[in-house]
C-alpha cells in the first residue's frame, strides 16, 4: 500500500526522478521504435524552436514530438504488461496492442499536421 504520509518530499521527488529516468532507460535500450523516435525528436525539438515564429508556433512545433515519445513509453508498458501476463496470442491482448500502436501512429500523424499547417504556408 502505498504511504499515507506527506507527498512530495525531497526524498520521494528524487525517487520520482530516478524512477523516470529508469524508464526513459528502458525505453531507449529495449524499444527500437523509441530510439528511432527519440532521434527523430533530437531533430525536431531544436528546429521547431528555431523555425516558430513566437511561443505559439514553437510549442506547436516542439509539443508534438514529446507527445509521440511519451505514447511510444505507454504502447511499450502495454506490450510489456500484455506480455507478461498472456505469452500466449489472445484476441484481446493482440486489441490491445494495436490500439496501443495505433495511438502512436495518431500522434505521428499529429506531429506532421502541425509542422505542415504551419511551415507549408510559409513556402506557398
Amino acid at each position: 500500500m502505498p504511504g499515507s504520509g506527506f507527498r512530495g518530499n525531497p526524498r520521494q521527488l528524487w525517487n520520482a526522478f530516478r524512477w523516470s529516468m529508469k524508464g526513459l532507460q528502458a525505453g531507449w535500450r529495449h524499444e527500437a521504435s523509441f530510439r528511432l523516435e527519440a532521434m527523430l525528436a533530437v531533430v525536431l525539438v531544436p528546429l521547431g524552436l528555431w523555425l516558430g515564429n513566437g511561443a505559439l508556433e514553437k510549442i506547436a512545433l516542439v509539443l508534438p514530438a514529446v507527445l509521440v515519445l511519451s505514447g511510444e513509453l505507454l504502447n511499450s508498458a502495454i506490450e510489456a504488461v500484455v506480455d507478461k501476463v498472456s505469452p500466449e496470442f489472445h484476441e484481446l491482448a493482440g486489441r490491445a496492442k494495436d490500439m496501443g500502436s495505433a495511438a502512436v501512429f495518431l500522434l505521428l500523424v499529429f506531429t506532421m499536421l502541425c509542422w505542415g499547417l504551419i511551415l507549408v504556408p510559409r513556402w506557398i
